[in-house]
């Protein structure tokens, strides 16, 4: 499991195009990747599973908890991005709500874009 972070302070601003905003890269693949949103409501979970492949969760917002195979609880919230290999255990959960988006791809390298929290 690795914690990474996604904030404006790691993003570069962008004026192309007569833009004005900071954008902070995520990942690149070049194999098929799933991409989804998901809700936790009040007491979620994504139960305690093996990753079917590697797989990176982005709190959108909100607040929970993250565990491994180990019993250690970590609190995460909106900013961070949590990392786990092909074949770790994990679990999700979330006392008052949570939304985020979870990208799975065979082919993930999140350290490329984004700095280690």
């Amino acid at each position: 499991m690795e914690f990474y972070s996604i904030n404006k302070e790691n993003g570069k601003r962008i004026s192309k195009f007569n833009s004005n905003f900071i954008m902070s890269r995520i990942i690149q693949t070049d194999k098929p990747a799933n991409i989804g949103y998901m809700h936790l409501e009040d007491n979620g979970v994504i139960g305690y599973h093996q990753a079917v492949v590697p797989q990176l969760l982005i709190i959108i917002n909100g607040e929970g908890y993250v565990r491994n195979e180990k019993e250690e609880y970590f609190k995460v919230q909106s900013g961070d991005a949590v990392y786990w290999e092909k074949g770790e255990w994990h679990e999700t959960k979330s006392e008052k709500g949570l939304t985020a988006i979870v990208i799975e791809s065979e082919e993930l390298n999140p350290s490329t874009f984004m700095p280690f929290k």
